[in-house]
Formats: structure tokens, sequence, C-alpha cells
């Protein structure tokens, strides 16, 4: 059984989207890009790769909510500010390396995972003693 239709459906656009943040990985790298939508694009990111929410899954509704709206807005943000033929190269690469299930190697992902970590507690003591 594959579980009712808006399953799938939602499975389809997690799939695009993971898509969509690998091609704005490899349009980060690409020259041609201009420096504000790297910026955009390394934001959209290191949200997407967080392990840490802005707000936390277990908050009801808004836990949710905030990815479903956040992330999607940063990325389509990222898209409009990278040059069209940028995209294109970048998006067509993104394909290539998912249809040949080429994955990201998993010491790289512990360290970068780490890094996240670090990076919200650093963000968490400097606004706790900024504003408590």
């Amino acid at each position: 059984m594959t579980g009712p239709a808006w399953y799938a459906k939602l499975n389809r656009r997690a799939a695009r989207l993971k898509g969509e943040i690998w091609a704005l990985f490899l349009a980060w790298k690409d020259p041609e890009t201009p420096r504000f939508a790297r910026l955009i694009i390394m934001i959209a990111i290191a949200y997407a790769a967080s392990p840490v929410d802005l707000i936390p899954d277990f908050v009801p509704v808004l836990g949710q909510l905030d990815d479903l709206v956040i992330l999607p807005a940063l990325i389509a943000w990222a898209i409009r500010l990278i040059p069209a033929g940028t995209l294109a190269r970048s998006r067509a690469a993104a394909e290539k390396h998912f249809s040949s299930n080429d994955r990201v190697r998993k010491p790289a992902a512990i360290i970068a995972g780490i890094l996240f970590i670090l990076i919200w507690i650093a963000l968490g003591a400097w606004f706790v003693t900024r504003f408590i």
C-alpha cells in the first residue's frame, strides 16, 4: 500500500524541494551568481540543513508552519535572484546528481550538523546575553 494520494503528492513535493536545494547549492558555487543571491542561498541551505528549527516542531501548528512557509519562501527568493542560465545549469546538475544516487559523504554531514548546532548555541547565547 502506498498511502493516501495527498501523502504521495507531499513526497513528490519534498523530493522536488530537495532537488531545488541541491541546485541552489550548485548555483551558490557558480561565479555568475550575484553576491546577494549567494547570501540568500546560504541562509536557505543553512535553514534546510539545520537540525534546529526557528520554531520547534513540537509546538502545535506553528512548528510545522515555519518549515512550510520560511524554507519555500527563501528558495523562491533565491531562485528569482539567480541568472536564468546559471539556474538551468544548476538544476540539470542536481538532477544528474540525484538520478545517479550519489550521496553526500557521512563525515561531512556529521561535521555540518555539529557546525549548525554550535551556531544555534552561539546565537542563543548571544540572544540571552543581549536581550534577557
